[in-house]
């Protein structure tokens, strides 16, 4: 049976951590960089102790009122969390593996519904319940302005990609399954008719899917690229048929060409998500050259904001410039330093000159610029070595 005829047969599987017992009960003490399990398990504490699967499959991540996001949940900064914890899982403890499945439950719980949690988001079901997207987790309601709450298309992505790597670290197809039911329903929401019939992107929708920003994110259409492209290998990887999201993938395709397609930012967090992106296709030629265009900016851009004062810096988009370059590769010995410095300066001041509700987001992108794991092709291909 096809992707589709899962579809519209409503026979997903369930995406249900299932294989528990394979993982054994005592804890890996393999070494690791503590700085990157302070950062990865620092917004999510307290984890279990100790940290077993009979333990973790109990596990509730931590509901902290106004910190972070709407009930605890921020969807950026937990799809940040899952790849650490996958990352964790490979390198020291397997059970962080369940702790990943735990937290993406509890987000599709908590961001899969209205904020008094009484409906599923519009276009959802039982059966299908990503397909009416997912919230961003702003603390405020929808409808007040830039900082309410709402549904942004980079954020979804990257969830999407959240679930292909889930998928590929557990086995479980169900996560390709809910990610493609995720991936149709933001191309149904950020993809519109504009003039003459063209196709655009906007940058933030509403539950009920109306537009509340209409300007479109530098690099939604090539990360929609990327992750669709990489889900679809992935489905077929795991049996679930050939073709899956082409047409969206055409669409994306044909939207990121428009304009001279995609060039190198000089925003430290844009220009560190887009060599990530790159990295993950780099045999594109439009890849390559985004990376290397990104590279002949990067050093000019890093001083720009190492340079100022911390108060003027925010660390989780310096965090992202990191991650980007971890992912690329091919750092000279000056630009390594640069790196080095950004995570220096950030470990010693994050907690002082970060505003609190910031804090998670900080800490879970700087475990991520220190060891990037599953961020990075081959990683889980290659069981983590």
């Amino acid at each position: 049976m096809t992707v589709d005829e899962h579809f519209s047969h409503g026979l997903l599987s369930s995406p249900i951590f299932s294989f528990e017992t394979a993982i054994p009960e005592t804890p890996v003490t393999d070494p690791i960089n503590p700085s990157f399990l302070t950062a990865a398990t620092k917004p999510y504490s307290p984890l279990p102790t100790p940290l077993t699967p009979s333990t973790a499959i109990s596990w509730d991540p931590p509901f902290k009122p106004g910190v972070g996001g709407h009930r605890g949940r921020y969807l950026w900064t937990d799809a940040f969390g899952v790849l650490n914890f996958i990352t964790l899982s490979r390198l020291s403890n397997p059970a962080y593996l369940i702790l990943a499945t735990r937290l993406v439950e509890t987000v599709h719980s908590v961001l899969g519904r209205t904020r008094d949690r009484t409906a599923r988001l519009q276009g959802a079901s039982d059966a299908h319940p990503l397909a009416g997207g997912l919230r961003i987790g702003k603390l405020e309601e929808e409808g007040k302005g830039m900082e309410g709450d709402g549904m942004y298309h980079h954020y979804i992505t990257l969830w999407m990609f959240a679930l292909c790597r889930l998928a590929k670290a557990t086995g479980e197809r169900g996560w390709v399954e809910r990610a493609v039911e995720l991936g149709r329903a933001t191309n149904r929401l950020f993809v519109k008719e504009g003039e003459g019939g063209r196709k655009r992107l906007v940058w933030k929708v509403g539950t009920d899917g109306r537009v509340l920003v209409g300007s479109e994110g530098r690099l939604d259409a090539a990360t929609g690229y990327v992750v669709y492209l990489l889900l679809a290998r992935t489905a077929k990887d795991m049996e679930l048929g050939e073709g899956v999201l082409e047409e969206e993938i055409a669409e994306y395709q044909a939207l990121m060409g428009r304009h001279g397609g995609v060039s190198a930012s000089r925003d430290v967090l844009d220009l560190g998500m887009g060599l990530w992106m790159a990295s993950g296709c780099r045999e594109e030629e439009w890849a390559r050259r985004l990376g290397e265009e990104s590279m002949g900016v990067v050093k000019g851009v890093l001083r720009g904001v190492m340079g100022r004062p911390a108060g003027r810096r925010l660390a989780f988009r310096e965090f992202g410039t990191c991650l980007g370059l971890e992912c690329w590769g091919g750092m000279d010995e000056e630009l390594r330093a640069m790196v080095e410095e950004v995570k220096r300066f950030w470990e010693a001041k994050m907690e002082v000159h970060t505003e609190e509700d910031l804090r998670p987001i900080s800490w879970v992108m700087y475990a991520a610029a220190l060891v990037p794991g599953a961020w990075k092709p081959g990683f889980l291909e290659d069981n983590g070595e």
